[in-house]
């Protein structure tokens, strides 16, 4: 293999401090580190999903838009491994996060439900 596993995910927010406290205080990720990057007036936050696995949230001025939905080229969603759906949906709602209606996968008969950051960006619960 020439890999040896996923490092981290870069996501591009629109209002720094909205997703900031969305991926740190709602979803619970733990801060590793926050730099502030004065020539590019932006911020870069480092986050530690479990497993090892980073996300990297940068601020920019004025970015895009994101084009379409899900089907747009490029990253179509992350999905984030859960035990219980229900309860971490339950959570999620409680917090003002919609959760789409639970699925089942078709081919692992897994239950699944997508969720939204503030900036659209898809998000999933997968449960293992």
């Amino acid at each position: 293999m020439l890999f040896s596993g996923l490092h981290h995910v870069a996501i591009i927010c629109s209002n720094y401090e909205i997703s900031k406290k969305f991926y740190t205080e709602i979803l619970g990720f733990e801060i590793i580190q926050e730099v502030y990057r004065e020539e590019r007036k932006s911020y870069k936050l480092d986050l530690m999903v479990p497993g090892k696995v980073q996300i990297e949230l940068f601020s920019f001025e004025s970015p895009p838009k994101r084009l379409t939905h899900p089907e747009a080229s490029g990253l179509r969603h992350l999905a984030f491994k859960v035990d219980n759906i229900a309860s971490v949906s339950k959570y999620l709602e409680t917090k003002g996060v919609k959760c789409e209606p639970v699925r089942i996968d078709d081919y692992t008969g897994k239950e699944y439900t997508f969720f939204r950051d503030p900036d659209d960006l898809p998000l999933e619960i997968y449960v293992i």
